[in-house]
């Protein structure tokens, strides 16, 4: 052995005969030099190139509570709609900004693991896994295997855990922390895995929201009624008067099965607050009675709240509705900040979007000319329902009508909808001419009120669906460990500047010190395929609204 062949033989550590002497002088020289590199590792540690700071230390076992907001569909065009909107509509300054504003850490990119552009499930997985999977895939990896979520993570450690919505419970994001199925359509699957049926029993304590058809078989395949069937188990609300009952989180017994509705929940444009609770009276009940249910543990509570209707105006391309309902998430935020600020738990916040719904854009040109710079908010102000509100109303009342009498109908449609309702004085016939001719379409209808709006206001969009733009991502907490150690940009370790969303699970893991893997392996028995499988499924165009 001669030559590099035997430099090598010798570096790996090979006995040599012929070379005894010269093996053992090199292992003596590699051995003293790995004690002399580990004495300067303990006298001179090495530091990262990012201002010589070293991550701060997270007591994984401290007690906790993380608190998860997700705004659907969000983007940054958003967040400067609403801002502008409430600038205009109370008379603020310039540089008056929203409260999430002043809590801006970074942002996230978005795209699933089979395409640029993903949706509600596959954005939901990412946050709940820490790990990319397919577009509508609910907790399943990209082979259709169960993966563990931070919500069941914590539980299995003590934590108590919940759920806050306005969409269905069973919808994509609440499903993908609390649920295993191969596709979003699973709903039925999916109320039963909430409910406890499936191999690691009942994970979550608190669910408030939509989707009791689900639970109580009026929409369900099977006709089961799981609340009759689980009446022994969950405590059941349904309505206003027992919602309040509650005494804003005061008064719950747990586990609490608040459906408020069989389908979604109204939207803040058009809820009557006679009959419906706010997504900040609901968030401000689930954090109340978790913080009860965990006052004398040494483990806090993990809360996952959805602000789910910022995507459905996305979807429909309404302004006026996204406005709104963006600057209710604002006050949900402030909510969430006031409990923080009231408990001696160590506490945080993480804020974020799935993805952005209908490219929206504040500008848009309405004619050949070249366009003006500018848009306008005080057209949204005008408009005091959402377009599918208004569409239903249009709808039904043509319905309604006994005969054919066009006068009638046509002067509902411009003084009662279009003047009263909508705000717009400068309607022109071709407006009208379009709501006749989608009269009998809700939803093509509803495309052509928000036109008439999105055109006054000067507003564009690109897409009735998702795109594929960087969403915002936001924090509070009351650690200054945790507060610090948001401030990092590495990978997995901490939020700052610009992150794949499986880092903002994984971060939540890390913070937590529960290992999602491990969870994983829980599942393996999961039953989570469909007994039938939609040959027609198309994720990209799956929404109720």
């Amino acid at each position: 052995m001669t030559g590099s062949n035997e430099d090598s033989a010798l570096l790996g550590g090979i006995y040599n005969s012929k070379k005894k002497t010269r093996t053992f002088t090199w292992r003596l020289l590699l051995e003293v030099g790995l004690v002399v590199a580990i004495v300067l590792a303990f006298l001179c540690p090495w530091k990262p190139a990012t201002g010589g700071a070293t991550s701060p230390k997270v007591d994984v076992n401290k007690k906790k509570n993380v608190i998860f907001l997700v705004t659907d569909g969000m983007g940054p065009q958003s967040v400067g709609l609403a801002r502008s909107f409430r600038q205009f509509r109370d008379g603020l300054p310039i540089d008056d900004i929203l409260t999430i504003d002043k809590h801006f850490i970074g942002t996230s990119r978005t795209r699933s693991n089979n395409s640029f552009v993903t949706d509600s499930a596959a954005g939901a997985t990412a946050f709940a896994c820490g790990l990319k999977s397919y577009n509508g895939a609910i907790g399943v990896d990209p082979e259709k295997n169960p993966c563990g979520t931070i919500l069941e993570a914590l539980k299995l450690q003590g934590y108590m855990t919940g759920l806050v919505v306005t969409t269905r419970l069973t919808d994509a994001t609440p499903a993908c922390f609390s649920a295993h199925v191969d596709y979003r359509y699973q709903e039925d699957m999916i109320a039963q895995q909430q409910i406890g049926e499936y191999p690691l029993g009942r994970m979550v304590d608190l669910m408030i929201g939509g989707g009791g058809c689900h639970y109580n078989g009026n929409c369900r395949a099977d006709g089961r009624n799981l609340v009759k069937e689980y009446s022994d188990t969950w405590n059941h609300v349904s309505t206003r008067e027992e919602f309040d009952l509650l005494n804003e989180g005061h008064n719950v017994t747990l586990p609490l099965l608040a459906l408020l509705s069989d389908g979604e929940l109204p939207y803040e444009i058009d809820r009557s607050p006679k009959h419906f609770p706010s997504l900040a009276e609901e968030a401000k009940v689930a954090l109340n009675a978790l913080a009860e249910a965990t006052k004398d543990s040494d483990k806090g509570f993990f809360l996952m709240i959805e602000s789910s209707h910022i995507d459905f105006f996305g979807h429909q391309n309404d302004p006026a509705g996204q406005a709104r309902e963006v600057l209710h998430y604002d006050t949900v935020f402030q909510e969430v900040m006031k409990f923080i600020d009231s408990t001696d738990v160590e506490t945080v916040a993480i804020s974020t979007s799935d993805h952005e719904t209908g490219g929206l854009a504040l500008s848009r040109q309405v004619s050949p000319a070249y366009p003006d710079y500018l848009w306008y908010p005080e057209v949204l102000l005008n408009s005091t329902h959402s377009g599918e509100f208004l569409a239903h109303l249009l709808f039904d009342y043509y319905q309604s009508q006994s005969s054919d009498d066009t006068p009638a109908l046509t002067s509902y449609i411009t003084k009662q909808v279009v003047e009263n309702l909508m705000g717009i004085t400068d309607w022109t016939q071709t407006d009208i001419d379009r709501i006749m001719t989608n009269i009998m379409n809700v939803n093509e209808l509803m495309y052509v009120l928000n036109d008439m709006i999105s055109v006054r206001a000067q507003l564009g969009w690109s897409t009735h669906g998702h795109s594929a733009i960087d969403v915002n991502i936001y924090a509070y907490t009351n650690s200054p460990a945790i507060e610090e150690q948001l401030k990092h940009n590495g990978a997995y370790d901490g939020l700052s500047g610009n992150h794949e969303n499986i880092e903002i699970g994984r971060f939540m893991e890390s913070l937590t010190g529960v290992n999602l893997d491990h969870v994983s392996l829980l599942l393996k028995k999961t039953n989570h395929k469909p007994e039938v499988v939609k040959s027609d499924f198309n994720v990209n165009s799956y929404h109720v609204y």
